[in-house]
This record gives C-alpha cells, sequence and structure tokens, in this order.
C-alpha cells in the first residue's frame, strides 16, 4: 500500500517503508501495520501528525513479507528458508549466489532498486528494543560494529523507542537500543542490505516480547507503538538535509552524487527531479559535497538543528566561466527567497537568452529612430 496525497506520482518527497510479517511466526507486526494505514487515512484532516506524514511524505506499507510462513505458522518462508538471512551480506560471500534467493527476497531487492527509500522498518517479535546497523561481524563476534552513519542511526532508534509506552525503559537495552551485532550477529539481513545497496536507512524494530500473542491484546500492542510508528516516519521531516541538484544550463535535474565530510558513505539524487533526501543526527555540522561527472563539485556547510534543513545545488558543467555564474546566481537566490527563484534564473541564463538580447537590440534602435524623427 502506498499512501500519500499524491499515490504514485513523482515528487520531490522522501519515501519511507514500513514491512511487516518478515518471519511467519511474528505476526503482530502484520496486524499494526494494517491498524497503521486504516489510521492514517481516518484521521488525515484530523490529526496534524497524520496530515503532516499523508503530505509530505510517500509512505509504502507492506504488511506481511512471509504470507505461507504465516499461514504455516512458522519462521521460514514456503521452502522453510529464514528470509532474514537470504540477502546478500558484506561479511559472508555465499549468500551472493543468485540462484539460491527466494522469491520474497528477490522482490523486496527489486523494490527497493525501483523506488529510492529514504528510511524503512522492518517489524518483528521476540523482544522489546530498536536494532541497527550493523547487524554482523567480520569475525562472527558479538561486539558493537558501527557503520558509517552510526550517529544517525542511534537517533533513529532512539525516536522510536522514546516514543514507546516502555520500550526506553529496558532493563536488557540500555535506553531500548541496540547495535545489531552487539546483541547477536546474524548474515544475511534485510537491514544491511538497505543500508549498503539501497541507499535506505533501515531499523530492525522488535515490537513485542510474544512472538503470538492473543489476539485481545492487538489493541494494546497498537496503542503502545502507534505513535513510535509514527514519529518514526515523521522523523524524515525533522532530521537530515533535502534539497534538489540541477544543472546550471536549463536547469535541468541531476542524479548527482551528495557526500558527508567524515562520512564514508554516499546518497545520490534521483534521475526525474534532481531531489535527493540525506538523513543526519540533528544539532551537528557537516560539510556538504555534490558532484557528478562532467560538472564542477560543489561544496557547503550547513549545521543541522531539530528541523529539517534545505540545501540546494546548482553544478556547472566543466569548462565554463563558473565564477561569473556563481556570482550572479547566488546574490539573485539570496536577495529574491531563493528556491522558489530558481527556475526563473535558469530560465533566463539559458538558450533563452540570445533571443532577450536581439529583442532588446531592436527596441534600442528603434527608440534611437524615434528620437532621431523628433529633432528633425
Amino acid at each position: 500500500m502506498e499512501i500519500s496525497d499524491k499515490p504514485g506520482k513523482d515528487e520531490a518527497a522522501p519515501s519511507f517503508k514500513f514491512i511487516g510479517n518478515v518471519h511467519g511466526d511474528e505476526p503482530v507486526g502484520r496486524e499494526l501495520l494494517i491498524r497503521l494505514a486504516n489510521w492514517l487515512c481516518d484521521n488525515y484532516m484530523k490529526d496534524s501528525l497524520a496530515m503532516m506524514i499523508v503530505k509530505h511524505v510517500h509512505l509504502h506499507i507492506l504488511p506481511t513479507m512471509n504470507p505461507d510462513g504465516f499461514a504455516l505458522r512458522r519462521r521460514g518462508n514456503a521452502n522453510n528458508v529464514d528470509l532474514n538471512r537470504d540477502f546478500p551480506d558484506q561479511f559472508y560471500p555465499l549468500n551472493d549466489r543468485l540462484e539460491s534467493r527466494q522469491p520474497e527476497t528477490r522482490a523486496i531487492m527489486n523494490w527497493v532498486k525501483e523506488r529510492r527509500f529514504t528510511a524503512s522498518a522492518s517489524l518483528h517479535g521476540g523482544a522489546l528494543v530498536a536494532n541497527y546497523p550493523w547487524d554482523g561481524s567480520q569475525d562472527t563476534r558479538k561486539e558493537y560494529v558501527a557503520c558509517p552513519d552510526d550517529k544517525t542511526f542511534r537517533y533513529m532508534a532512539n525516536v522510536y523507542s522514546h516514543s514507546h509506552y516502555n520500550m526506553s525503559l529496558s532493563k536488557e537495552f540500555e535506553g531500548g537500543i541496540t547495535n545489531g551485532a552487539f546483541w547477536y550477529p546474524i548474515y544475511g539481513g534485510m537491514q544491511d542490505w538497505n543500508y549498503i545497496h539501497g541507499g535506505c536507512f533501515e531499523l530492525t524494530l522488535e515490537i513485542s516480547d510474544v512472538k503470538w500473542p492473543k489476539s485481545i491484546e492487538l489493541p494494546i500492542l497498537w496503542e503502545y507503538n502507534r505513535l513510535s510508528m509514527l514519529n518514526l516516519v515523521a522523523s524524515l521531516l525533522k532530521a537530515g538535509i533535502h534539497g534538489r541538484i540541477l544543472s546550471s544550463q536549463g536547469g535541468h535535474p541531476l542524479p548527482a552524487a551528495v557526500k558527508v565530510e567524515g562520512i564514508d558513505y554516499t546518497v545520490f539524487a534521483t534521475r526525474t527531479l534532481g531531489d535527493y533526501h540525506r538523513l543526519l543526527a540533528p544539532r551537528e555540522s557537516y560539510e556538504v559535497v555534490a558532484s557528478m561527472p562532467g560538472f564542477q563539485s560543489k561544496r557547503t556547510r550547513v549545521v543541522v538543528e531539530d528541523e529539517v534543513t534545505s540545501l540546494d545545488f546548482i553544478l556547472i558543467p566543466e569548462g565554463e566561466d563558473s565564477v561569473k555564474q556563481d556570482e550572479i546566481l547566488n546574490n539573485y537566490i539570496c536577495s529574491c527567497g531563493g528556491k522558489d527563484k530558481l527556475e526563473l534564473v535558469e530560465f533566463l541564463r539559458g538558450t533563452h537568452f540570445e533571443i532577450y538580447l536581439f529583442i532588446f537590440i531592436v527596441v534600442v534602435f528603434l527608440f534611437y529612430l524615434l528620437k532621431r524623427k523628433k529633432m528633425f
């Protein structure tokens, strides 16, 4: 399911996905995601948080990734394969064999590659904790293995944990969050694959101590997790930097790379709109670089607060008179309101400039003739 005020349409907006029932014998996520979809639709135009999510995020919901396992009440799929051990893994090359990939795994991988998600969460049962990368370690030891965006993942995990009824009060996990490899290493997990290959920041959420609770407990579990689920999606609009990357020649969108100095990770802008969405922990200063082959790189320093920071880039093709163009563009954007004037500036600076120059010369010439006629 996709929930948005413009479902199925390309927008310069972040996308979030929820996946439930990865393990067939953990159905709580499946039930809560159906309740989440209903709640958002019922409360749109009534609740400010629901309205913000529907208007500014493309939310995708997959209630069950493993319907066969659910029907059989077992962990694995119809082939009895654990789907959360079936993805390609950086520490376990044996998982790279395509011929052994399960159909559910292939479907998720294709989905992520077709639709660029900003962030994601999969819902599990059997514990109460928000788990973040990395899930595995180089030597299979149980130890804290941090990914490049460890600080941002800790922020996301804390958003969920502290919005939950009692997850942050856990005696087993400090603050109700944990690094995956520090808890217990796994290999072939969906979480790490999303981050490495999909450009998607994914959490693994353990939302119920009991894997298959009684149905009468579902309303309580929903109330315990409702605000956490909503706040995690809304965090896309409250953390990091978002913007568009355009060419100085006509304002065309560019699928450029966005990197943050000191963090070994790259986010790419979309080809259709040139929009990018880079999650970052708030209350920090970052130096951001936008680059693309054939264009001059741009860098700038920003301070990310508790609200999302808008940051657009205009990249100039290599070999052009970049200093003069940059000075004109930056002065115009600063004095006229920035992003809203961008398209007008590019229109005036594009291929239409010669037409305007010709018209200007004709008008001056006619004015000269008219003045000369009056003199005689």
